[in-house]
């Protein structure tokens, strides 16, 4: 099985640096894909407590489990981080493939490859990352106020024992003081970037956890596991619901009566073990008694995936877990279904088949964050997370809205009812504690003003939202003097949270709205997401192909890189090797590279998920067919006999170690002396690069078998990759080492 192999966070810096001042990319992610704010807007939000930039983020998977991903989720306007889900157990055999995105998306990994102590590093240098990132201005000076305001949540599963080990305790100990590994990580900070080793990098990674569960948790071991974490770790809780809570009678009605996704078959005892919806309705409240008590924020996410019986030919295991566009549906009437049997809701964030046609929806019924996974596979990858900020920015502007609030009151229709809801409630709290009718005759005029200037906004707004609630809470400052302290503590409370309230009101009102808009929506139908990416008659190879670049943009591990050679044909000879180091001239063949632009694959940060072979449109899997690049001689040799190469460049010389069937080879050129040493198992050949010839050969044991012939093609393919690879004109992992700055 591929292992992920973490690249040190001293060379993330220096390959995202040179890469940007000379190719306008950062981990192969454009310069035009940077998200840099939206003019006039403000897409910020807040999430337990602290500030985002945007409310939109990666959910906890493939795209945010190693430092690239987390950044280039970053880049792109992720500015909500759910972090890879991390448990116990930390060495776990995950089917290869594991991602199945050819129409609807399945998968078959619900958790971390990397271990607990590798994963708690990663996290900690992407977030260090960042913070050189936001101290050197690569990205300019004039960004926007708050650019770099960001949440890192993580995630954890999946029981009760297993989050109350010592390991786990440790791990959420390390993310929340992370003081040791930072300084430990300082000392990577060099050369170029010696300046930033000493800036007050962030102790704490992170104070909030989205717990995932396993599917048939008992309610009384959510419980649990929910207070264990508020209270004796001194988390903020989000818990993900799954979509089973629907019921399998809704779930079956939409997906194969409502969406016709009739191939799909459910999983009865996912249905009879999971939560309820009466149990989850019950738990729930006593979940926010618990985190009140404490000062913690509990919340929630909708959904989890959704456990299907496996009825394609790309995994081994007997189940797989849905998402995508179907999700989407059955994930948004379930939010419907909650938020009418729960009116005074947590607060809510939203995951399930989210893309840039669909965020502004989910963004106006109040979610935050918003995160997506499945969209991401698709081709361009990270690139697609900046259409979802300037579709949502779109909308905003179509309804007059320059924040999220606003925008959450405006999109659907259903703000003057919002306002009238809020301060119908500010109304029947006054009566109800005001005790006399002089408190009466001050407050309810009060509210009744508050009401028609909100109104008035709404009609013709000339300033903020925020703007106008700040002014409304300085007014009260004049009235709460003069009514009983009681009733004042307690409206303070309204008019302190009153644009929260409004857009927490406006969100479930346009929830049906919204909902009832999706379900009906044909690009959620079975018709609109059963086809496969196409495919032309040809056979991927080691070298060539069409060049579409979607196996680069849509790795979330950014494993697959371009690097260039010249096209050009050469005629080559074979040689019969002879008694006594002699030799001679034997037919050969041809060795041509017909393409310019060249791919290949980094396995340290390959996991096989098998998405670059859905996206490819040549048979074959891009991971497995192109040249697979080590970072180290060790890593190559973990890897027992997959085809692997590796460049070491020393002292003038450049050498490519390689396995290629089986056979080990290794190529030293010294381009000044116009020599190469080619080397397999038994020999070594001194050869003349610019003429491909052989100049001399011996075995390397005497008494050994005496090798009959030479045939060149390894070597020509070797002095190829080693060449172009090593070559600066594209910044990547295989050759970031051995550049010169």
């Amino acid at each position: 099985m591929s292992e992920l192999v973490p690249i040190p966070l001293d060379l993330q810096l220096r390959r995202a640096y040179l890469e940007y001042e000379r190719e306008d990319k950062i981990f192969d992610l454009p310069r035009r894909a940077i998200f840099r704010g939206l003019p006039g807007l403000d897409l910020s939000v807040r999430t337990n407590g602290h500030a985002a930039f945007t409310p939109l983020g990666p959910a906890a998977g493939p795209h945010s489990q190693l430092l690239q991903n987390i950044v280039l989720s970053w880049l792109g306007g992720s500015r909500i981080i759910e972090l890879k889900t991390v448990q116990v157990l930390d060495a776990l055999s995950i089917p290869r493939p594991c991602i199945d995105s050819e129409t609807v998306t399945y998968n078959v990994e619900w958790s971390q490859e990397l271990s607990l102590q590798q994963s708690l590093r990663e996290y900690v240098s992407a977030m260090m990352f960042l913070e050189v990132l936001k101290a050197s201005s690569l990205l300019g000076e004039d960004l926007p106020r708050g650019f770099y305001d960001t949440v890192f949540d993580m995630s954890a599963g999946y029981n009760l024992e297993g989050i109350q080990s010592a390991p786990m305790r440790a791990w959420f100990a390390g993310m929340m003081d992370a003081s040791t590994l930072v300084d430990e990580l300082r000392l990577l900070i060099a050369g170029r970037f010696a300046a930033y080793r000493d800036l007050p990098f962030p102790s704490r990674v992170s104070d909030t956890v989205t717990l995932s569960t396993f599917h048939g948790c008992p309610p009384e071991e959510i419980e649990r596991i929910v207070t264990f974490l508020l209270t004796e770790v001194g988390l903020n809780v989000c818990v993900k619901m799954n979509p089973t809570l629907l019921g399998q009678q809704q779930v079956a009605h939409l997906l194969y009566d409502v969406l016709g996704y009739r191939e799909i078959e459910l999983v009865p005892d996912a249905f009879e073990n999971d939560l309820r919806f009466d149990a989850a309705l019950d738990l729930i409240p006593r979940l926010q008694s618990v985190a009140l008590s404490c000062g913690r924020r509990f919340s929630l996410k909708f959904s989890n995936t959704l456990v299907v019986r496996n009825h394609r030919n790309v995994f081994s295991d007997e189940r797989m877990y849905l998402s995508g566009p179907p999700l989407h549906v059955l994930t948004l009437n379930l939010v419907r279904a909650f938020r009418e049997r729960m009116p005074a809701a947590p607060p809510l964030s939203f995951s399930a088949g989210m893309t840039a046609n669909n965020v502004a929806s989910v963004v106006a019924m109040d979610f935050v964050p918003v995160t997506t996974c499945s969209d991401l596979l698709r081709p361009g990858g990270y690139s697609r997370l900046h259409r979802y900020l300037d579709n949502l920015g779109a909308a905003m502007r179509e309804c007059h809205a320059a924040t999220i609030p606003e925008f959450v009151l405006r999109h659907a229709g259903k703000g003057r009812d919002a306002i009238h809801a809020v301060t119908a409630a500010m109304l029947a709290d006054a009566t109800q504690l005001s005790g006399s009718s002089s408190a009466r005759e001050t407050v309810i005029p009060f509210i009744t003003d508050v009401e028609a200037q909100l109104l008035r906004w709404f009609e013709s707004p000339g300033k903020s939202l925020r703007s106008l609630c700040r002014e409304i809470a300085d007014e009260f400052t004049h009235v709460a003097g003069r009514i009983p302290h009681e009733l004042a503590s307690h409206l303070q409370v309204h008019v302190s949270g009153l644009e929260d309230a409004l857009t927490v009101s406006a969100g479930s009102l346009n929830t049906p709205i919204l909902v009832d808009l999706a379900t009906g929506d044909p690009r959620y139908r079975w018709e609109s997401n059963r086809t496969a990416p196409k495919t032309i008659a040809a056979e991927l190879s080691l070298f060539d192909c069409i060049n579409c670049d979607k196996c680069v943009a849509g790795c979330p591990n950014d494993a697959m890189f371009v690097y260039s050679g010249e096209p050009f044909e050469v005629d080559y000879s074979n040689y019969e090797l002879l008694p006594g180091g002699g030799f001679r001239a034997i037919p050969g063949g041809t060795f041509r590279i017909t393409r310019a632009r060249q791919f290949a694959n980094f396995a340290d940060a390959c996991n096989d998920c098998g998405n670059c072979g859905v996206l490819c449109p040549e048979h074959g899997e891009p991971n497995l067919r192109k040249p697979r690049f080590f970072g180290s001689l060790e890593s190559l040799a973990a890897r027992g006999t997959v085809d692997g190469f590796h460049i070491v460049a020393e002292a003038g010389q450049k050498t490519i170690h390689c396995l290629i069937a089986g056979h080990r080879y290794r190529l030293t050129v010294d381009p000044a002396a116009d020599r190469a040493r080619f080397e397999n198992e038994t020999a070594e050949y001194v050869l003349q690069p610019g003429r491909n010839a052989l100049i001399a050969w011996h075995v390397f044991d005497a008494s050994g078998t005496v090798p009959a012939r030479l045939d060149l093609l390894p070597y020509l393919q070797l002095k190829f990759l080693l060449d172009n690879v090593s070559d600066s004109r594209h910044v990547h992992y295989a050759n970031v080492a051995g550049l010169e700055e």
